[in-house]
């Protein structure tokens, strides 16, 4: 049997295959963040057909400090969830289950017009350093901003939430060295790096309910010097499951979503999803680079990961997914 035509069940998330469509940030939502025709256009057109098992929609933000960029969707109030079920109901329509990534830019926020937070004042790869650094206070409404999100979120109907940490955003400049800076018990060791994700993957449990998917992408590694490595990938890998993710989404951290030098036809991060799969238990998600379905395949006969991720083939062409379904039969 076709390996990505196989079912996979995590938590009570069922998916009939091993196909996904990762998070990406569109543009198209309303000044305000509000889910707009485009948008809904665009789900339509990206999962028609059936053929992702599951869809990740692109990064909503928690608070209006943490909107990272103009027309990026709001999760933030409860005023947006009638817009972000008409999402649902779209891509329910054409046989995919779905789940809203969640997050906060911190000191990546752009647009907003309010003072950025983050970890430490220390500039971000390519970006601006915080105006200034978190307190307690800010640290736990942030966490409590993440629960309030996650329950729109299964108010709209989505299936599962996923708690962005990737790619630079809030909480990936806590996990990097290159960014937190701190000296008191949110920074230095890795256990202290990622306090305040299991502080919101707790508060998420206990909003949301035990049945309820939770997933996180993690930008496991940084892929510059004095970054994350990945003994610190396996250790977060572990303290996340114990903390009760259903399913670990790996990607890039302070690099972004790509690896420079890296053959995409590897698929970017196999080395690290491969490593993951032999200190964890729950699914691993392997996104990046993928532009046949072959190599897809290839890395799930060869264990290095549990689902693939197409995220930039499809968002340059929606008829990718189509023809790469025909070679498989999904």
């Amino acid at each position: 049997m076709v390996k990505m035509k196989e079912p996979l069940t995590a938590k009570n998330l069922i998916l009939k295959n091993r196909l996904i469509m990762p998070p990406m940030a569109s543009s198209t939502a309303n000044e305000a963040g509000r889910v707009s025709d485009k948008l809904l256009s665009y789900y339509d057109e990206k999962t028609a057909g059936g053929h992702f098992s599951l869809v990740i929609t692109e990064h909503s933000y928690i608070s209006p400090e943490g909107k990272a960029h103009p027309k990026q969707v709001s999760i933030a109030d409860d005023q947006a969830i009638d817009g972000l079920s008409k999402i649902v109901e779209i891509v329910h329509k054409n046989s995919s289950k779905i789940a809203a990534q969640i997050s906060h830019a911190g000191a990546a926020a752009e647009g907003n017009g309010l003072p950025s937070i983050g970890p430490s004042v220390v500039a971000l790869p390519k970006r601006k350093a915080a105006d200034h650094a978190m307190s307690q206070e800010e640290i736990e409404k942030t966490v409590e901003n993440f629960a309030r999100a996650a329950v729109r979120a299964k108010k709209a109907g989505y299936d599962a939430v996923e708690l962005h940490s990737a790619h630079g955003y809030l909480l990936d400049q806590f996990y990097s060295p290159l960014t937190n800076h701190r000296e008191d018990e949110y920074g230095g060791s890795i256990e202290n790096r990622i306090r305040i994700h299991l502080e919101a993957i707790r508060a998420v449990r206990e909003a949301v309910g035990d049945g309820y998917p939770i997933l996180l992408r993690l930008g496991a590694m940084d892929y510059q010097e004095g970054g994350n490595l990945l003994a610190d990938a396996i250790a977060a890998a572990k303290a996340f499951e114990q903390a009760g993710i259903s399913i670990l989404d790996v990607s890039g951290g302070m690099n972004g979503y790509i690896v420079r030098g890296k053959g995409a036809h590897e698929g970017y991060y196999t080395d690290v999803t491969s490593a993951l799969k032999k200190e964890i238990s729950i699914p691993v998600i392997m996104t990046g680079g993928i532009t046949e379905i072959e190599d897809g395949e290839r890395i799930l006969e060869n264990g290095e990961a549990d689902l693939i991720g197409v995220g930039r083939a499809v968002f340059k062409d929606s008829d990718w997914v189509k023809r790469a379904a025909e070679k498989v039969g999904i």
